[in-house]
C-alpha cells in the first residue's frame, strides 16, 4: 500500500543543497526582478513602495507595474483545465506587487533589490541583465549599511556566494576541467567567504579577485566567439530548481490547492527569466507539470484539476521532448519523470485500491501522467522510424500491466478473504472449498462487470481491449484455483455441481464481456478469447452425469440378465398374468429417471435424452431376450412332402391305415427334428410373455408422461424438440413387435405342433368323411378358452386373429400339401366347405368372437382356393396348362414345366392347381401327372 502522507522528494533536490527554501526564494526573486527590468527598453528607475502606493509610477515597467484590472478568464487555466476561482479582494494593485506577495518577499527586501539594480544599471548603461552575473553585481553594489543589521548583511552575502558556487562550480552550464585554476580559486574564495565576511569594496583586492574568477568562468564557451550571454544560473538542475521556486508563486497563499486567477500575467513575468536560466517551452512545461503534480500530492490529492493540468502539460512535453538533446537536460528530465512515473504506477498497479467512485475522475489523469512519462523515458531519438510504434507499444504494454497487476491483486484479496486456499491441503475440508469457490466465482463476475463499467472506459483510451485484458486476467486467476479441485470431483454432490456451474457462468460472463469489448477490433477479440483456456466446467458435469448414467444402466443390465434367468413366466404369478421381472425392470427405470431429476444440475433437458436412450436400449434387450427362442411361423409349419399322384379309384382301407401309421410316425419324428423351440415356450408361458410385452408398453407410456412432467417441473432450460428425445422408441417398437411375433409363434405352435395329432396327422387322412375337422375344433376351442382367460383384454383380439390365421393356413396346408395319406374326390368338396364353415363359426362364436369382417378378411385365401376342389378334373387341367403356358411362354408348348412352390396359395397360381390335381382321386388327374411329370403313385392297399 502507498502512503499518501509522505512528501515527494524533489527531482532538483541536489541542485542547491546548501541553500534553504528562503534563500532560494530570495535568489529567484532577485533574478525575476532583474530580468523584468532588463526586458524594458527604457532605463531602470527606482520606485519606492510608498510612491507606488500613491500611484506615482515614473517610467513603470510594462510587466512589473501592469495594473491588475482584467476580468477575462485565464487562458492558461482554460488550456490546462484548471478551475476558475472567485478573485475576491485583490491582494495587490500590480503584477509585480502580486508576485512579491506570492513569493513572500518583504517590502524591505524588494526595495533593496530594486535599489541595487538601479545602481547596477547606472554603472553599466546599455548592458542587459543576461550579460551580467547578478549575484556578483549585487555583492558589489550593496553594503552593510543597506541592511537592517550586520548579521543580515553577512547572511545575504553568504547566500550569494553559495549561489555563485552552485551556478559556476556545482552545476555549471558547461562542464569544468578538474584542473581549471579559476574554478579552484573561486572555490577557495567562497570557502573563505563562508568562514568569515569578505572585504567588499570597489577597489578591494578580494573583490577584484572574486570578480576576475567569476567572470572568467561565466563567459566560458566551448568554441567560437565569446557568447552574448554569461552562464551562471542556467546549469541543470539549478536552473530548474530556481524556476520551480518562481512557478510556486502561481499558487494562492491563502488556498494552496488553487492557482491564482492572475496566472497568465505572473507566468508572463516569470518567462522573462528564461534567457538567464536557459529555459524554453519544453523545460517550462516539465517544470510546471512537476510543480502542479507536487502540489496535488502535497495537498492530499483533493484537487483533481491540478493533476489534470499536470498530465496535460506532460502530454505537451511528450510531443517536443525528442528535440531536446542536451545530456544535462535529459538527466534532469529523467529524474523528474521517474518520480512522477513511480508515484503514478504505485497507484495504477493496484488501481482498485487507489480509485473508487469518489475519485475515479482523477484516474484518467494518473494514467495519462504515467503513460506520457513512460513514453518520454522510452524515447529513442536515434530510431525515428520506429518512434510511433514504440510509443504505441509503451502505452499498450504499461496499461496492460496495470490491468493484470491490479486485478491479480484484487483476486488474491478475495481469495484470502474466503480462506479457501488454506483448505486445499486438507482433503476433508473439500466440502468447504467448493462453496467458497462458488462464492468466489460470483464475486469475480461482479468484479468483471464493475471493471467494464468503471475502469475499462478510462483505460480503453490507451488499450483498445482493456476490458478484454481484464476478463482474461480474471479468467486465468480463477482457472488456476478451479483446476486444483476439478480433478477431485468424482460425484455429483450439490456443492460440487454448484461450484462447476458457478465457474461455467463466470466463464460465459467473462467471454461475453471480452466479445463485446472487441467488436471494433481487427480480429473481433479472437486473440483475447484464445488466451482464455476453457474451464470446461459444463463438460465435467456432463461427464459425471454420463458416468452416473452408465452406473445406473449397468445395474439395470445386470438386473435384466438375472431376472430373465430366474423368470419362469408363470401365469399365476399375479392377477394380470405378466412376468414380475418386467415390473421390477420398469421400476428400476422409473427410479433411475426420478433420481436423475434429483441430480443438482441445470442441464436435465440436455442430458435426459441420453439417459432415456441408454435405459431404452437396456429395456429393449430385456424384450428381445424375453421372446428369444419363441420361433416364428416357419418354425412350426411342417416340411411339405414330395408330390405324388392318386391311383384311379383307390380307397384307403384299414390295412392301408395301419401301414400309413408308420409313415405318420416318420413324419412326426421328422417334424420334431426340424423344430428348435425352447421347452419353456408352452401355451401358458406364451400368454405370459405376450402380456408382459403389453405391460411394458403400458408402463412406458406412463413413464414418458411422468418424465415430461418431471422435466416441466425442473429448473432446467428446455429447448424446442426436447420431448422428442424422451421417447422409449426402441422398447416400444420391440414390445409391439414382440406381441406380434409371440402371438404368431404361439398360434402356429398351437395349430401345427400342439394340435398336430388332430390336424396334420388326423384331418382327412384316409377316408374324408370319417376324418373330418370336429376333433381339431374341439381341442382348438379349449386352447382358445385358455388364451381368453390369460391374455390381456387389450391384445386378445390380435392374438385370436393370429390363431385364426394359423388355423386357415393349417387347413389349406392339409388340403394342398397333406401328402400321400390324403386324397379327395370331386364329391368331397361339400365336406371340405362345410368343415371350413365350422372353423369360421368357431371364431365368430355366434357374434361373441371375432368380428365377421375380420374373419372374412383373413379367410379370403382359403375361400378362393376351395372352389378348385369342386372343379371338374378336365377343366382343372386346362386351367393349369393355360397358367403354365402364360408363365413360361412358348417354351412350355412341348413340355409343361414343373412349377415351383411359392407358398402363396391362389387359384391363379400354377403350383396351387398342381397340388389340387395331385390330391384328386381320379384316373384323369393321375394320367396327366404321370404323363407330364412322372409323379409316383400314393401308397395304397396293394
Amino acid at each position: 500500500m502507498h502512503d499518501d502522507d509522505l512528501p515527494l522528494p524533489s527531482p532538483f533536490a541536489d541542485a542547491a543543497p546548501n541553500l534553504s527554501e528562503l534563500e532560494l526564494r530570495e535568489t529567484a526573486y532577485e533574478i525575476l526582478v532583474g530580468a523584468c527590468r532588463s526586458s524594458v527598453a527604457k532605463p531602470l528607475t527606482f520606485v519606492s513602495h510608498s510612491d507606488s502606493n500613491r500611484g506615482d509610477r515614473r517610467n513603470p515597467s510594462p510587466s512589473l507595474y501592469r495594473s491588475l484590472t482584467s476580468t477575462a478568464r485565464s487562458k492558461v487555466k482554460k488550456k490546462l483545465g484548471l478551475r476558475t476561482t472567485s478573485s475576491g479582494n485583490r491582494r495587490a494593485g500590480t503584477t509585480g506587487e502580486l508576485i512579491r506577495v506570492q513569493m513572500r518577499v518583504s517590502e524591505v527586501t524588494d526595495t533593496r533589490v530594486r535599489r541595487a539594480l538601479l545602481r547596477v544599471a547606472a554603472g553599466q548603461l546599455g548592458r542587459r541583465i543576461e550579460s551580467m552575473v547578478l549575484p556578483l553585481e549585487l555583492i558589489q553594489q550593496l553594503k552593510c549599511s543597506d541592511f537592517p543589521s550586520e548579521e543580515e548583511y553577512e547572511a545575504w552575502l553568504r547566500r550569494n556566494l553559495k549561489v555563485l558556487e552552485a551556478g559556476l562550480l556545482l552545476h555549471p552550464s558547461l562542464p569544468l576541467d578538474k584542473a581549471d585554476t579559476c574554478a579552484l580559486r573561486l572555490q577557495h574564495i567562497i570557502h573563505e567567504g563562508l568562514e568569515k565576511p569578505m572585504d567588499i569594496g570597489k577597489d578591494s583586492e578580494s573583490m577584484h579577485a572574486l570578480r576576475s574568477v567569476v567572470l572568467s568562468l561565466a563567459w566560458r564557451a566551448l568554441e567560437g566567439p565569446v557568447p552574448e550571454t554569461c552562464h551562471w544560473a542556467d546549469g541543470f538542475p539549478l536552473n530548474l530548481r530556481i524556476y520551480q521556486t518562481l512557478l510556486e508563486a502561481c499558487f494562492d497563499n491563502h488556498d494552496e490547492t488553487c492557482v491564482i486567477e492572475e496566472v497568465d500575467e505572473v507566468l508572463e513575468l516569470i518567462k522573462t527569466t528564461w534567457v538567464m536560466l536557459g529555459m524554453n517551452d519544453v523545460l517550462h512545461n516539465v517544470c510546471f507539470s512537476w510543480v502542479l503534480f507536487q502540489r496535488y500530492v502535497a495537498t492530499g490529492q483533493v484537487e483533481n484539476d491540478l493533476l489534470f493540468a499536470s498530465s496535460n502539460l506532460l502530454a505537451e512535453v511528450e510531443k517536443e521532448a525528442k528535440a531536446m538533446k542536451d545530456p544535462f537536460y535529459s538527466q534532469s528530465l529523467k529524474s523528474t519523470l521517474n518520480l512522477m512515473l513511480s508515484w503514478a504506477e504505485e497507484r495504477l498497479i493496484a488501481y482498485h485500491d487507489a480509485f473508487h467512485n469518489g475519485n475515479i475522475e482523477s484516474m484518467q489523469s494518473v494514467v495519462s501522467l504515467a503513460v506520457s512519462s513512460a513514453k518520454i523515458l522510452a524515447e529513442d531519438i536515434s530510431i525515428e522510424c520506429n518512434r510511433m510504434r514504440k510509443e504505441a507499444d509503451v502505452s499498450f504494454t504499461r496499461v496492460e500491466n496495470y490491468i493484470t497487476s491490479s486485478l491479480h491483486a484484487v483476486f488474491v484479496q478475495k481469495l484470502e478473504k474466503l480462506d479457501c486456499r488454506n483448505s486445499k491441503h486438507v482433503p476433508k475440508q473439500q466440502d468447504k472449498v467448493f462453496p467458497s469457490l462458488s462464492i468466489l466465482a460470483r464475486d469475480i463476475s461482479e468484479l468483471a462487470f464493475n471493471e467494464k463499467a468503471i475502469f475499462s472506459p478510462i483505460l480503453k483510451r490507451w488499450h483498445p481491449l482493456a476490458a478484454g485484458v481484464a476478463v482474461a486476467t480474471l479468467h486465468v486467476c480463477y482457472g488456476h484455483e478451479l483446476k486444483q479441485y476439478v480433478k477431485s470431483v468424482t460425484e455429483l454432490t450439490p456443492d460440487a455441481v454448484e461450484m462447476l456451474m458457478a465457474a461455467d457462468k463466470l466463464e460465459k460472463d467473462l467471454v461475453q464481456i471480452a466479445v463485446e469489448d472487441s467488436v471494433d477490433s481487427e480480429d473481433g477479440g479472437k486473440s483475447i478469447i484464445r488466451e482464455m483456456c476453457p474451464y470446461e466446467a459444463e463438460a465435467v458435469i456432463i461427464n459425471l452425469v454420463k458416468s452416473w448414467i452408465k452406473t445406473r444402466v449397468d445395474t439395470l443390465e445386470e438386473c435384466v440378465d438375472r431376472n430373465l434367468q430366474e423368470e419362469v413366466w408363470n401365469p399365476r404369478a399375479n392377477k394380470e398374468c405378466f412376468a414380475p421381472s418386467a415390473l421390477e425392470i420398469l421400476g428400476i427405470i422409473d427410479d433411475a429417471v426420478g433420481a436423475f431429476f434429483q441430480l443438482p444440475i441445470p442441464m436435465h433437458a440436455v442430458l435426459l435424452p441420453e439417459l432415456v436412450s441408454a435405459l431404452d436400449k437396456s429395456l429393449q434387450q430385456y424384450i428381445l431376450k424375453a421372446k428369444s427362442g419363441c420361433g416364428n411361423r416357419n418354425t412350426f409349419i411342417p416340411i411339405m412332402p414330395a408330390l405324388t399322384r392318386c391311383s384311379a379309384g383307390s380307397k384307403f382301407h384299414g390295412v392301408f391305415r395301419r401301414k400309413e401309421k408308420s409313415q405318420v410316425t416318420q413324419r412326426r419324428i421328422f417334424h420334431r427334428g426340424t423344430t428348435n423351440v425352447d421347452n419353456s415356450f408352452e401355451l401358458p408361458q406364451f400368454c405370459v410373455r405376450i402380456n408382459t410385452m403389453q405391460r411394458i408398453g403400458m408402463g412406458l407410456r406412463v413413464l414418458e408422461k411422468r418424465t415430461i412432467s418431471r422435466l416441466g417441473n425442473s429448473k432446467s432450460t428446455q429447448e424446442n424438440g426436447t420431448e422428442k428425445g424422451l421417447n422409449f422408441k426402441l422398447s416400444k417398437a420391440a414390445s409391439v413387435e414382440g406381441i406380434h411375433q409371440l402371438s404368431e409363434a404361439m398360434a402356429y405352435k398351437v395349430v401345427f405342433q400342439d394340435l398336430r395329432h388332430v390336424l396334420w396327422d388326423g384331418l382327412y387322412v384316409g377316408e374324408v368323411s370319417s376324418t373330418r375337422i370336429e376333433p381339431f375344433l374341439e381341442e382348438l376351442n379349449q386352447c382358445l378358452k385358455n388364451i381368453l382367460s390369460t391374455v390381456h383384454d387389450r391384445i386378445i383380439t390380435h392374438v385370436i386373429i393370429e390363431v385364426m390365421k394359423a388355423s386357415f393356413d393349417g387347413f389349406l396346408l392339409v388340403l394342398l400339401a397333406g401328402g400321400p395319406a390324403r386324397a379327395f374326390s370331386l364329391e368331397d368338396h361339400v365336406i371340405i366347405e362345410e368343415d371350413l364353415k365350422f372353423l369360421t363359426d368357431l371364431f365368430w362364436s355366434n357374434g361373441d368372437g371375432l368380428a365377421s369382417n375380420l374373419i372374412e378378411k383373413h379367410s379370403t385365401t382359403v375361400k378362393e382356393v376351395l372352389p378348385l376342389f369342386s372343379m371338374d378334373t378336365e377343366e382343372l387341367i386346362k386351367l393349369f396348362s393355360e397358367l403354365i403356358l402364360e408363365m413360361y411362354d412358348s417354351s412350355a408348348k412341348s413340355h409343361l414345366p414343373l412349377p415351383t412352390t411359392s407358398g402363396q396359395w391362389s387359384p391363379k397360381e400354377p403350383n396351387t392347381l398342381l397340388r389340387v390335381l395331385c390330391h384328386r382321386n381320379d384316373d384323369t388327374a393321375s394320367k396327366f401327372l404321370k404323363k407330364n411329370y412322372n409323379l409316383p403313385k400314393k401308397f395304397n392297399h396293394q
